[in-house]
């Protein structure tokens, strides 16, 4: 069940035009530029979900590095679930909302990049919630920083990007994550690009 204003976005007709902007090699590439950062600081895990993972440009490359790895896509958008299981083959989809989500499994690793930023602040704690209790182990997100919340036009739209410090706030609900590296990819990279992307991959200490 659709919840927040934000969902109905990403859901209809504006997510669809974010799968044909986003589907190219470049960003492929830069994803797994980006990936082996963060694998080789977890060494080899055996499975992964992503929560918001649209078209799985970030799960093919993660695929590429690790081609073992057990993989599961969560995904609002139909059109965007439609173009990944052209390719996903073993990923398990999951059609869903993040917000409500519930797996009968824990993973090596929970996963978010670009979407924290698109979900209603009152809603983050059923996100939050989720990242933590499917993680056996690790913990990855990757979005816009900014020390204090603040919310910023989105090509035009009010009410649809958040910028916040997320990790941060996560490991003050879940003291015993531990943090264990972080990152930043910059736009103008000239080999990688990534679009001024923060990482922070944080470990269950018990």
């Amino acid at each position: 069940m659709i919840k927040t204003e934000q969902e109905e976005f990403w859901q209809g007709e504006f997510g669809d035009k974010y799968i044909d902007r986003n589907d190219n090699n470049k960003l492929l590439a830069a994803n797994i530029s980006f990936f082996s950062k963060i694998l080789h600081r977890t060494g080899k895990i055996d499975s992964l979900v992503e929560f918001g993972c649209n078209i799985g440009l970030n799960l093919k490359a993660i695929r590429t590095l690790q081609p073992d790895l057990k993989l599961t896509g969560i995904e609002i958008n139909h059109k965007a679930v439609e173009e990944l299981k052209k390719w996903s083959g073993e990923v398990c989809i999951k059609e869903e909302s993040i917000l409500e989500v519930e797996l009968d499994t824990k993973f090596s690793m929970t996963l978010i990049k670009g979407v924290l930023i698109h979900i209603n602040p009152e809603s983050l704690l059923d996100v939050y919630k989720r990242l933590y209790k499917f993680s056996d182990e690790y913990i990855c997100i990757a979005e816009y920083y900014n020390p204090s919340p603040v919310t910023i036009p989105y090509r035009g739209h009010n009410n649809k990007l958040f910028k916040r410090d997320f990790a941060g706030e996560l490991m003050s609900i879940y003291p015993d994550l531990q943090l264990i590296d972080y990152g930043f990819s910059y736009h103008k990279d000239p080999v990688f690009p990534q679009d001024d992307i923060s990482w922070f991959l944080m470990k269950k200490t018990i």
